[in-house]
């Protein structure tokens, strides 16, 4: 079914506004959780050297608080019927509703990049040839399947996803019967292997409103996103993490380890048939937002010219570059959440304004980049493309206020905290003079 609700979705003339219940959309987005990156991401959740119940505990933590998030996205796209990016011109107003929308698009084809990737990495892995064709071959089916994803999606929507189930399972299966243990080791945060994780569903905020704008209510949109997304996102990691412990000596990366399972082949081909429908929600996540801007530059255009980048970007990006991928993802994002949550939810201020009059409320900057500075004066992201330049500058202003670089916090907690205070700050004066005017 979930692949079904992701061609309605993607063509609003499928379906009425308001077709989705809690069951639609938890199974649309358990299918956009189950996803080849969410086990590879877990390389980096891993704890070396301690029990695989604390990496555990990182995993299950660090997703039921980043569903908890993207649930709040997906509760007001569901109450306004607004996407997720007009949905911000409430936020912002609608000129500065450009900002995010201009960062949601770099990362939306950061993500449809890294998707395409790993496809190929997969495939190429599984039957043993070059990769490059696999990314090409990617790249087209993707963006087939945004400019006309009904018969496509549908068809993958009979088979691929049960067949998908049933290979995860199978996976999961093996690898607890290989009795996998701790990682050899010594070092890693659990707050940090937290961040990692939580970033997986919020990296969909930006997004989800795009989807639960046609569900029935807000209720249902919240639990069906955080259920869907989060069970998915536990399971994806844990299969990663035990993967890696069971078959993952040597050096071996989550890819190679679940080949190393019997039969893991096969099972890891049906995963890379799948993931085709990961490719195409970004691309076509990606025209939706640009639309933000760009009102009447039509979708399929769009999807072209993203799919297009995306595919040559697949060709040379290195999967080293997930790491601060992720980890950038939550410095932008979770703040803009936290701001989010309380201009909305916490200290609204009468109709939600989605229209192209929405006026501007650049005081709401603030908070957003604050939080972004409390992420990376917690935890510097290192991007290994362009050197060491970024992580020192950060890591000196860490010195200059006293913060052990070491310190072993939760970015993601902090980041998020002060964004939610600052805004507050911000909003509650001006709600306590509207309550006490005449």
């Amino acid at each position: 079914m979930s692949l079904s609700s992701v061609a309605a979705v993607a063509d609003e003339r499928a379906q009425p506004a308001r077709a989705l219940g809690f069951r639609d959309t938890a199974g649309l987005f358990g299918s956009l959780g189950v996803s080849l990156l969410l086990p590879v991401a877990a390389t980096f959740a891993v704890l070396p050297g301690r029990s695989l119940w604390v990496t555990a505990a990182a995993i299950v933590v660090g997703a039921v608080i980043g569903s908890v998030l993207l649930g709040l996205g997906a509760a007001a796209g569901a109450r306004e019927g607004a996407p997720a990016m007009v949905l911000l011109r409430g936020l912002l107003g609608r000129r500065l509703s450009y900002l995010p929308t201009v960062v949601n698009v770099v990362q939306c084809v950061g993500w449809a990049t890294f998707e395409i990737f790993i496809i190929a990495s997969a495939a190429s892995a599984v039957l043993d040839a070059p990769k490059w064709p696999f990314v090409l071959l990617a790249g087209v089916a993707a963006t087939w399947m945004a400019m006309r994803p009904q018969g496509a999606v549908r068809l993958l929507a009979r088979y691929a996803v049960w067949a998908a189930l049933i290979a995860g399972a199978y996976l999961f299966v093996e690898v607890l019967r290989a009795a996998p243990q701790p990682v050899p080791g010594d070092g890693g945060s659990f707050w940090t292997a937290v961040d990692v994780v939580i970033a997986l569903p919020v990296s969909w905020f930006p997004l989800v409103a795009d989807y639960t704008r046609h569900t029935r209510t807000g209720r249902a949109a919240f639990a069906g996103a955080a259920v869907g997304y989060g069970t998915a996102t536990i399971a994806c990691f844990l299969l990663g993490a035990l993967a890696l412990a069971a078959y993952g000596a040597g050096g071996l990366d989550v890819v190679d380890a679940l080949l190393a399972v019997p039969l893991g082949a096969v099972a890891l081909a049906v995963l890379v048939v799948v993931e085709v429908d990961e490719a195409f929600a970004n691309v076509y996540s990606t025209a939706v937002s640009t639309g933000n801007i760009l009102e009447r530059l039509s979708r399929r255009v769009l999807a072209v010219v993203v799919g297009a980048v995306a595919t040559v970007l697949a060709l040379v990006v290195d999967i080293v570059s997930y790491e601060p991928f992720l980890f950038l993802i939550g410095a932008v994002f979770v703040p803009l959440v936290g701001v989010f949550a309380i201009a909305y939810f916490v200290l609204p201020r009468g109709r939600w304004d989605v229209s192209a009059t929405a006026p501007a409320r650049p005081w709401l900057l603030l908070p957003w980049a604050a939080g972004f500075v409390a992420y990376q004066l917690t935890l510097p992201t290192f991007f290994p493309s362009v050197g060491q330049g970024w992580t020192a500058w950060w890591t000196a202003r860490q010195q200059d206020l006293g913060i052990d670089p070491a310190n072993g916090w939760s970015a993601s907690l902090v980041s998020l905290a002060v964004a939610a205070v600052l805004t507050t700050v911000i909003l509650l004066p001006g709600r306590r003079r509207k309550v006490v005017a005449p």
